[in-house]
């Protein structure tokens, strides 16, 4: 089994490229965290959706892969996570999207694309504005 945990962020108008980036730095340190399965988290934006209307302002998403939901559980009462929302979450944004999902059994195969994306370059947008 595996879950995929999304979030969707949208930052307050007065946040500045540096506060993105320390966001994006320690959202990305999540990763080390036991309960992230295999390491597999990723964080990204701006939203490259055209139009940009579509993406309702959030600016930056994060995806993680858990093995069951116990582990997203767990993984949101670390104190990195704590740390995380606390920090920066809190008082950085003004919303966010919470999304989790199991994957199909059929589709448990594709889990492990996401470690290829990540060889092959994918995701080299940066953050700031």
């Amino acid at each position: 089994m595996t879950i995929i945990h999304i979030v969707l962020f949208k930052f307050k108008p007065a946040v500045t490229a540096v506060q993105r980036a320390e966001f994006v730095k320690m959202a990305k340190s999540l990763k080390s965290l036991s309960c992230v399965k295999d390491g597999r988290l990723i964080v990204g934006g701006p939203s490259m959706t055209n139009p940009i209307s579509k993406s309702k302002g959030y600016d930056c998403a994060l995806v993680s892969y858990h093995v069951d939901l116990e582990a997203v559980e767990e993984y949101h009462v670390t104190k990195e996570h704590e740390k995380l929302k606390t920090s920066y979450v809190l008082p950085l944004t003004e919303s966010l999207v919470r999304f989790d999902f199991e994957v199909d059994q059929e589709d448990e195969g594709l889990v492990g694309v996401l470690p290829l994306l990540g060889s092959l370059g994918a995701g080299k947008h940066s953050i700031s504005k």
